[in-house]
């Protein structure tokens, strides 16, 4: 009965929580890793076989990671938060381009184009989380960014014998996610899953055999980022 009464007790002790300091702060800082997977939001011609010969242009994703420095600022209710993470990205896609073959022997051509970035990308995101549950609560974030790519070839000269897709340096793109804090004795870790999509045609339009079966293209980014905050 004794053993039985203790284990009872043992099993209604509330859990302690961690790190309780948290949400009385103001402002808090961390920092984030994390990988993606990049493809784009594709428009197509709707005469593209007609007129530039071209049977089919399919995008695939590529994997890729980011890291980035956090600033967290309590907006009156530790249930809202700003959050500010300029990031480095790195992201790759790859367009698939199916021709029509002038060659009697061959029904198709097929060419592959490799589009990386190096972005320096800086998000401005409201969190809402619900409120803790012992050790754990859960969120979303709703927002948007600037993008700034680093390796754009916007002001490179095009050679039309062996071109290449051109992108604008500059992006904006809305953003939305959820995720889930866990807090710890001394820092909160929080793991989360995005999706980033360009608001304007990144795909500047040049005239080239790549580039002219394309309406518009919109940056895509699906992002899974661990995050660590004090």
């Amino acid at each position: 009965m004794v053993m039985m009464s203790t284990l009872g007790w043992s099993q209604r002790r509330p859990v302690t929580q961690n790190y309780r300091k948290f949400d009385r702060k103001l402002i808090h800082f961390g920092f984030m890793l994390g990988v993606n997977t990049a493809d784009f939001s594709t428009r197509y011609q709707p005469n593209m076989l007609e007129d530039y010969n071209t049977y089919s242009v399919n995008n695939r994703s590529q994997p890729g990671f980011q890291l980035g420095i956090i600033s967290s600022l309590k907006l009156g209710t530790p249930a809202i938060r700003l959050r500010f993470i300029p990031s480095l990205s790195f992201q790759e896609r790859v367009l698939n381009y199916t021709y029509v073959s002038d060659d009697p022997d061959q029904m198709f051509e097929e060419d592959e184009e490799r589009v990386a970035s190096t972005n320096l990308d800086f998000p401005l995101l409201f969190k809402f989380r619900t409120l803790r549950y012992n050790n754990f609560a859960a969120y979303v974030i709703a927002g948007g960014q600037y993008t700034l790519d680093l390796q754009s070839q916007e002001n490179v000269s095009q050679s039309y014998a062996d071109p290449f897709i051109k992108l604008f340096r500059d992006d904006f793109q809305g953003q939305v996610g959820a995720g889930v804090d866990f807090f710890l004795p001394y820092f909160k870790f929080g793991m989360e899953l995005k999706l980033s999509h360009g608001i304007k045609n990144a795909l500047i339009k040049d005239n080239t055999r790549l580039s002219q079966p394309i309406n518009a293209l919109y940056n895509r980014v699906w992002w899974i980022s661990f995050t660590f905050e004090g």
